[in-house]
């Protein structure tokens, strides 16, 4: 008998970080390895933000804080809510976990039952549905087009409510598309949700600055109506190219927080001390560089999507923020090329040209792929001309 669970055993590893450990593998093996699929910004940590940790360091902020965010941060997270997307909030309406992804495993662990059902427009970011199962839920997929920007529609949002729905989740700017909601589009699926009152909202804003082409953010929690059903989640690792300091929060409903609090005290407890104080300073100070970052991501996304469209049988649509294009690869997967799948296609493009990409079944929609340009121009360049060779051979 096997001793492990059978939750776990509903569940596969991330996709994402399973690609970026075989591009380090094949590094280290002495290949020339591209690394388009991690999630990560190429840029530093800015140093204000470094040196109010090290600043913590020397005064000894060594020890634990209150579990779910020390007052400082929380303040700071409130103030930024109220400054930035004039939402107001209260202290004991945040919460401060070890990343992103934690403060979503734990709220799904604390709000879902056996059979509820959770809404997941596809293409969506990798760990969504499985965070559901293992919290006992059932992820409900609804697939989003190409020729809908691949956001979900108040329509299609319409039809995929039921009696068992609990959450529908909204990722803006996206992961994996880059593909950013209108405050047109958030209305709409506003006035749906406004009539189906049990069902509550999880809004993923970790890309909320970085975005282009003067992209006006909006996030579902400013309609009064929705607030108090709304759990909006954020965090420093990719605006403030924080991602090993692994500090993420979310605002929401006093019991959704209060929740959230008892399932991360007997888990992991507090955040790191030090990486709190650091995420303190990086949303109390100088936001400029965030501006001049974005700009270097535009930049790149620019070359990219032009690159990606000048390949014979790829399509790339232009994403309005986050630092991934998600292009098809449908008009190479025939009996000429010999390939079937956009996992086939990956791989090869990998196994041959020492490329790394995402293939786009593994984020929910067959037939695409995804790439991070998060990466130097010179890489890019690099990729783009491996690329385009691997399609033209095939």
């Amino acid at each position: 008998m096997s001793i492990i669970s059978d939750s776990l055993k509903r569940i596969k590893p991330s996709p994402t970080i399973a690609v970026t450990q075989k591009a380090r593998e094949l590094r280290a093996a002495g290949k020339d390895v591209i690394g388009l699929g991690a999630g990560e910004p190429d840029f530093d940590t800015p140093e204000n933000i470094k040196n109010a940790a090290i600043k913590a360091i020397k005064s000894g902020d060594t020890k634990y804080t209150a579990v779910d965010g020390t007052p400082a941060l929380k303040k700071a997270i409130v103030d930024k809510f109220k400054r930035e997307n004039k939402i107001n909030y209260t202290t004991d309406q945040i919460t401060v976990g070890t990343g992103g992804k934690q403060v979503l495993y734990n709220a799904f662990m604390a709000t879902l039952n056996k059979g509820d059902e959770v809404i997941i427009p596809a293409p969506y970011w990798v760990s969504y549905p499985d965070m559901v199962l293992l919290a006992g839920g059932k992820p409900k997929m609804v697939k989003c087009t190409e020729e809908e920007g691949f956001k979900l529609t108040a329509s299609k949002l319409k039809k995929a409510i039921t009696k068992k729905t609990k959450w529908v989740i909204l990722n803006s700017p996206s992961n994996p598309t880059g593909a950013g909601y209108s405050k047109k589009e958030i209305e709409d699926l506003a006035k749906v949700l406004i009539r189906n009152k049990k069902v509550h909202i999880l809004s993923d804003d970790i890309y909320e600055h970085i975005r282009y082409d003067n992209f006006n953010f909006y996030t579902i929690a400013q309609i009064s109506k929705l607030k108090d059903r709304t759990l909006t989640m954020n965090g420093v690792s990719k605006s403030y190219a924080m991602t090993g300091w692994r500090i993420g929060y979310a605002a929401g409903p006093k019991d959704i927080i209060k929740a959230i609090g008892k399932i991360q005290s007997q888990s992991t407890s507090n955040p790191s001390s030090i990486s709190q104080a650091a995420a303190v300073e990086a949303l109390n100070g100088n936001q400029g560089f965030i501006k001049k970052r974005s700009k270097a991501f535009k930049e790149r996304r620019d070359f990219v999507v032009k690159s990606l469209n000048s390949i014979k049988g790829i399509n790339c649509l232009t994403p309005n923020g986050a630092f991934y294009v998600f292009p098809s690869c449908r008009g190479l997967l025939n009996k000429k090329t010999k390939i079937k799948t956009d996992t086939e296609f990956v791989q090869k493009l990998l196994e041959q040209y020492n490329v790394a990409v995402v293939q786009g079944s593994a984020f929910g929609l067959d037939g695409y792929f995804r790439i991070s340009y998060a990466t130097s121009i010179k890489n890019l360049k690099k990729a783009m001309s491996r690329i385009k060779t691997f399609c033209e051979n095939l």
